[in-house]
């Protein structure tokens, strides 16, 4: 009998056990960004970097609400497409995600940020800059970087100031991002003694731009600005020398990218810049420690916006944590008034969820890479 006793016993424990294994809080964190498609570099460079963030977040062993918690990624492919990104927000608001880090662009962030209003899920971009995103109204939505009214200010001002720009062609792809871009650059040339000699536009797809700077080269611009990403800005570029035209190329972080420079060939010279928002490695809190940590973990190099990423990850993890709960009604007022020492430097919002005092790094092409030259807060 005693026997029995005591293995109903011995049962009883194990299966409090096994309760508390499986009473392990699992903390699903949503990824959108371009998986697949021209500038699928940017999204895998985002996905990699929360992907780090949740490999970290799992080896801490944080308990939130009294219960040790697991986290989990769940990247989906928004290919860079606005109502693809709609259909992904739906998607990860249906699955129940704990938080978002994404879209990668404007274009995709600013549609599904209503979604993810709704259903009262925050959301952090790595990158997206359109001062609209923040801007709606929606008290979940957050960024990371710099914005395109910081961006294309620092962009117009070191066109004039530092490279002496008098007359300038501006060009962008009529996305959400490069048109917003460009036009923040032609308002910071407002009321000074330079002047847009030539205002044109492609498309997200562009690669024949031989139409756009034929009409263009007669102009005789010394700065061309592109707003656009890095394979529409390569053609762009190429073509520019193809043509003869010696101007200046200044281009948006879309293009500061290891991609601008293998898609460009030989043809990149000292004459390119590009704004990138955010600071250089060497100018980041921690920027050093990932980049050697995140080359080892995924045998590529950053490109540009993993260690913006691995920091909205964990922005959305300290606020659970400050909150002691998962749920996102609970802990998005934390998130809000965060203060934490991230891998780029202080993250911290203010009230539209916009990071405070934002940097913009402004790079020139020398020497087979980006090299940082000046950067704006």
């Amino acid at each position: 009998m005693n026997r029995k006793i005591t293995q109903m016993a011995l049962g009883v424990l194990l299966l409090a056990g096994m309760s508390a294994v499986s009473a392990d809080t699992l903390v699903r964190i949503g990824q959108a960004s371009p998986l697949t498609g021209p500038i699928s570099r940017a999204g895998k460079d985002i996905d990699n970097g929360a992907r780090l963030a949740i490999e970290d977040l799992n080896k801490m062993g944080w308990r939130i609400g009294g219960q040790p918690v697991r986290w989990e990624l769940v990247s989906e492919d928004d290919v860079a497409d606005p109502r693809t990104a709609t259909i992904v927000a739906q998607k990860l608001v249906d699955m129940k995600v704990n938080g978002v880090v994404g879209h990668e662009t404007s274009g995709a962030s600013i549609p599904a940020s209503r979604i993810y209003s709704d259903a009262g899920i925050p959301q952090i971009s790595p990158s997206a800059t359109n001062p609209k995103y923040t801007r709606q109204g929606f008290k979940t939505t957050f960024r990371l970087v710099a914005n395109d009214e910081q961006q294309g200010g620092a962009m117009g001002r070191f066109s004039f100031q530092t490279l002496k720009g008098k007359r300038f062609a501006l060009i962008d792809d009529r996305s959400a991002y490069g048109q917003g871009l460009v036009a923040e650059v032609e308002k910071s040339l407002q009321g000074s003694p330079a002047s847009v000699v030539a205002r044109e536009y492609g498309t997200e797809k562009t690669t024949d731009w031989m139409a756009v700077l034929t009409a263009i080269r007669s102009k005789n611009p010394d700065v061309i600005v592109y707003g656009g990403m890095d394979a529409t800005a390569a053609p762009l570029l190429q073509q520019m020398r193809r043509l003869g035209m010696k101007a200046n190329l200044v281009l948006g972080d879309g293009a500061c990218s290891s991609d601008m420079i293998e898609l460009s060939g030989n043809v990149l010279d000292n004459r390119v810049y590009c704004t990138e928002a955010g600071l250089p490695a060497d100018k980041m809190s921690k920027g050093a420690d990932f980049y050697k940590r995140f080359k080892a973990r995924f045998g590529v190099e950053v490109n540009i916006y993993a260690p913006y990423a691995y920091d909205a990850v964990m922005a959305l993890a300290h606020a659970m944590k400050a909150a002691d709960s998962t749920e996102p009604a609970r802990y998005l007022p934390f998130l809000a008034k965060l203060k934490m020492s991230g891998v780029i430097g202080p993250v911290e919002f203010d009230p539209n969820g916009d990071i405070k005092h934002a940097a913009v790094t402004v790079k020139q092409y020398q020497s087979g890479q980006w090299k940082p030259v000046s950067v704006v807060r």
